[in-house]
């Protein structure tokens, strides 16, 4: 094989390969797709949203079922040439310049120019019963995502290990009913936090949480400890955010002072040649975000990409005397 044709083959299997089925990865191979690159997306199938029963903040998707916006994004992805494989990705390495080995957990492999992660994080709650069983059900924690839904109702905000996302909380959910119980749990609040949650009227209720109680339309109840019970309808806590950034790490990507992998703002890491987008980089990012970082990372990619197709046409132009490169 001459070395254009094994250029133009790259003796790799696509462009880009995309980890992560979510919004950011989707959105990502949708642009590429449509760039004319080739695709694919790897999906282990577990979406961080895949326990809440609808989507909301999403322009013209609000309502929707957070698998229903999956399938439309893959059918999206079909429609422009990509594909998508499920599957776990165990391992992501450098093979040469030209790209990149993609070892996946059934024991295959995919060759990829260049890569997008967009694995997510995971949520760790506290260690109170009950609280797991109804995640994104009744016991929530993004307001702008499920507060209008639990509006005027009795509300609680029960603290986390994440302490100070746990007293923005408690003050923020305040917006959204008048009847808020803050349950600081094994939080210590200082006189400045206990007088500005008060002076908010956000009822203090000290002493652990033993569990949170439910019935068949969702939570009724916090327990305490000392066996005292307070009703509420639903439950806001924040839980600690782990990034899955296990691939990034180990492929060498930097990671910055606050523990997560370092980007910039098309979501480029610190190895050539790989992006990351949504929560796996970015905690606060809501759906309708991370779709929008995937379309970005989309157009840095491309346009990577791109420069190293200029550069290849440009030696192939000098080496062929100055003809022109046929399409």
């Amino acid at each position: 094989m001459r070395a254009d044709e094994l250029w133009s083959k790259s003796l790799l299997d696509n462009d880009v390969v995309v980890v992560g089925g979510g919004a950011a990865g989707l959105s990502a191979a949708v642009l590429l797709g449509r760039s004319r690159r080739r695709v694919v997306v790897v999906d282990a199938g577990e979406p961080r949203n895949a326990p809440a029963g609808h989507m909301h903040g999403f322009l013209s998707r609000d309502g929707t079922q957070p698998a229903e916006l999956l399938k439309i994004g893959r059918d999206e992805v079909v429609h422009y040439g990509g594909e998508i494989r499920a599957g776990r990705v165990d391992g992501l390495e450098r093979i040469d310049e030209r790209g990149f080995a993609v070892r996946l957990a059934d024991g295959g492999e995919l060759t990829a120019r260049a890569l997008l992660v967009a694995t997510g994080l995971r949520d760790e709650l506290p260690a109170i019963p009950g609280l797991r069983e109804q995640w994104a059900r009744t016991v929530l924690h993004c307001p702008y995502c499920h507060g209008f839904e639990v509006r005027d109702a009795p509300l609680a905000v029960v603290g986390g290990d994440n302490r100070a996302f746990t007293l923005h909380q408690a003050q923020l959910i305040r917006q959204w009913s008048d009847d808020v119980v803050f349950f600081p749990h094994r939080i210590v609040l200082d006189d400045d936090e206990r007088e500005r949650l008060t002076a908010r009227g956000v009822r203090i209720v000290d002493g652990d949480v033993a569990r949170i109680v439910a019935d068949g339309s969702g939570v009724s109840d916090v327990e305490l400890a000392d066996g005292s019970v307070v009703p509420r309808t639903a439950v806001f806590v924040g839980p600690s955010f782990r990034p899955c950034d296990e691939l990034l790490t180990a492929l060498g990507c930097e990671v910055g002072d606050n523990g997560w992998v370092r980007v910039d703002s098309s979501g480029r890491t610190s190895v050539s040649g790989v992006w990351a987008a949504g929560n796996v980089v970015d905690s606060p990012a809501q759906v309708i975000n991370a779709a929008g970082a995937g379309a970005q990372a989309a157009v840095a990619l491309n346009h990577h990409l791109l420069a190293a197709d200029v550069d290849h046409a440009v030696a192939r132009h000098r080496a062929s005397g100055g003809r022109a490169e046929s399409s």
